[in-house]
């Protein structure tokens, strides 16, 4: 019995290990420019196949990685999502979707990974939709998002649906263009990611509540 918990107290530590290590490189240099070879040999494991082990292929170390920070992430959007319950406030429901990344980025100090890594993964169609069925079944989004489409009434359902799209991206590729200058030690615009969580709602108030121009018919 002793002998057993040990062994899978190290198989945690383990994928731990795998888990930071692939997050990573996969951050400084691109999912599909790291092999899981690679992983295991920079996580210390003697057994190049650690990966496949543990995980399995690729796209399961993705998800993976990203249900790793899923939880924390979760919890952070409830609580917004609670404060802003019956909310008119455009700026408030934009906080509620900028705020759990940026806020769980600056809870995990420094240096961090995972705006890289999230940035690096939205840009493949694959990895994309892993990304996005972990975000799907959030209830506290889907909260989030009725609570600011009943703010914006008039706006049609295909500028909604384009807007959305605009706003996961600026959410997450300013999230990783501000790690990445970090990682560098290049200035940023924001003195924390508090601070440029502000600035981000700014702006993405700005583009929910522009006017729509052409004929949408």
């Amino acid at each position: 019995m002793v002998a057993r918990a040990v062994r899978a107290e190290q198989a945690s530590a383990t994928r731990e290990l795998i888990l930071t290590t692939a997050e990573r490189l996969f951050a400084e240099r691109g999912v599909y420019a790291v092999s899981n070879r690679q992983v295991s040999e920079a996580a210390g494991q003697g057994n190049n196949a650690a990966v496949g082990y543990h995980f399995g292929t690729k796209a399961d170390l993705v998800r993976a990685i990203a249900r790793r920070h899923a939880v924390r992430i979760e919890d952070i959007r409830a609580g917004l999502s609670a404060s802003a319950a019956g909310s008119t406030d455009v700026r408030d429901w934009v906080g509620c979707l900028v705020r759990p990344l940026y806020d769980h980025l600056a809870a995990l100090g420094s240096p961090t990974w995972y705006a890289r890594f999230c940035a690096q993964v939205t840009t493949d169609p694959a990895l994309r939709q892993i990304m996005a069925e972990e975000s799907f079944t959030s209830p506290s989004l889907r909260h989030i998002l009725d609570g600011l489409y009943r703010c914006l009434p008039e706006l049609p359902a295909e500028v909604r649906a384009e807007r959305g799209e605009m706003v996961r991206h600026l959410i997450v590729q300013t999230a990783g263009e501000r790690e990445r200058a970090l990682a560098e030690g290049r200035p940023t615009a924001r003195g924390s990611w508090r601070e440029a969580a502000d600035g981000l709602v700014d702006a993405i108030v700005g583009l929910w509540t522009a006017p729509v121009t052409g004929d949408r018919g």
